[in-house]
């Protein structure tokens, strides 16, 4: 299988950086073009219009989707400095996995690349694991890169 497009999913964690230099190097070996997704999530217990009402929580919600944009404008230098054709795309949506999942059939993408810990057993089940739900509710192939410090 040829992996033309792959979308890298990531947030402001250590573990992205490390997905991040793993599809450098997928997508130097393989010539394929990125596309770099954040999600910032809204809080499933209120609707969008609570964040225009209430100051404090638009005032988070801002400065959220900034630092995400500022993220993936790092990112986004640090593939085309490698040389790979990388575009960004932040996503506002109640289920990060979902959003990721829906983008990457939006995007007609071959691969699906993101982070994780590596938790296993209690830890897994007690944290939630992203990746984990990506993998689920993905139809297309994922590659998980494992951070280790």
């Amino acid at each position: 299988m040829s992996y033309q497009h792959i979308l890298l999913a990531v947030d402001d964690s250590p573990i992205s950086i490390a997905a991040a230099d793993q599809t450098i190097i997928l997508a130097k070996a393989l010539g394929s073009k990125v596309t770099i997704a954040s999600v910032v999530v809204i809080d499933p217990l209120t609707s969008v219009s609570f964040y225009k009402n209430v100051p404090g929580v638009t005032d988070y919600y801002m400065e959220a989707k900034a630092h995400a944009k500022n993220i993936l404008a790092e990112l986004r230098l640090k593939f085309t400095n490698a040389g790979i054709e990388a575009n960004t795309k932040l996503l506002s949506d109640q289920s990060p996995s979902e959003a990721i999942a829906k983008l990457a059939d939006e995007l007609n993408v071959d691969l699906i690349v993101v982070g994780s810990h590596g938790r296993t057993g209690f830890k897994k089940a007690f944290l939630g694991s992203i990746a984990q739900e990506i993998l689920t509710s993905s139809h297309v192939p994922v590659l998980v890169a494992k951070y280790t410090r």
